[in-house]
């Protein structure tokens, strides 16, 4: 079993580095997916690139799996916050991503596997982990409130930096496009969502008892 649940993780870290990489290499080779009215300069793209939500939970998958699968009892705080963080990013990814950006988009090709892997396939993989492998029990109020710290930090900055530059990841956070009331009503609809699914998977880590319970240090 102990084999199995590795394998699970390594296949999750190497499809999510291998959808990162993916994209990487079409944001280089000066793609279109990131901005469709033209195409910024390299290191304009690699800036854009690491400023998504969506890019930054699947590194956040990429670089749980990966440690899960040489150390399945991984524990602490700052170990669990970040597979917290990396869990409920990915499932806000998938969900905003499928109601509020799927309908604006027509990838084709390479393009569209690497939105298909980063937004689709990841995010599945991810909540199985997380729901048939565990391991739990990890998550406490303290690790669930820390959690909290970076998609909430990623808001602000991405605000600020949208703000200053004109240039905003995604259309629902511009104010430009149908103000700043439908961007307020927005950020509070998605703070919520994320809250929710947080509160979601720390229940099911306290009542369930799949998964390894070894306590390691940090």
């Amino acid at each position: 079993m102990t084999s199995r649940v590795r394998s699970w993780h390594a296949l999750v870290a190497v499809v999510a580095a291998a959808a990162l990489l993916l994209q990487l290499v079409l944001v280089v080779q000066g793609g279109r997916v990131l901005d469709e009215q033209s195409v910024p300069p390299l290191e304009v793209r690699l800036g854009r690139l690491v400023s998504y939500f969506t890019v930054q939970s699947n590194l956040l998958v990429a670089l749980a799996a990966a440690h899960l699968a040489r150390h399945r009892g991984r524990d602490g705080t700052a170990w669990t916050v970040l597979r917290l963080d990396a869990v409920v990013g990915i499932t806000l990814t998938g969900l905003v991503h499928f109601v509020l950006l799927r309908p604006l988009l027509d990838l084709q090709g390479a393009d569209a596997l690497a939105d298909a892997l980063l937004h689709l396939v990841v995010p599945v993989l991810a909540v199985v982990g997380f729901v048939v492998v565990g391991p739990r029990p990890r998550v406490t109020r303290r690790t669930a409130g820390l959690a909290l710290v970076w998609p909430l930090a990623w808001l602000a900055w991405t605000l600020v930096v949208g703000l200053v530059s004109g240039w905003f990841p995604y259309p629902f956070l511009d104010h430009r496009e149908d103000g700043w009331a439908a961007v307020v009503i927005t950020c509070v609809a998605i703070t919520a969502l994320f809250v929710a699914l947080l509160g979601a998977l720390s229940l099911l880590d306290r009542r369930s008892s799949t998964g390894s319970h070894e306590r390691q240090p940090a």
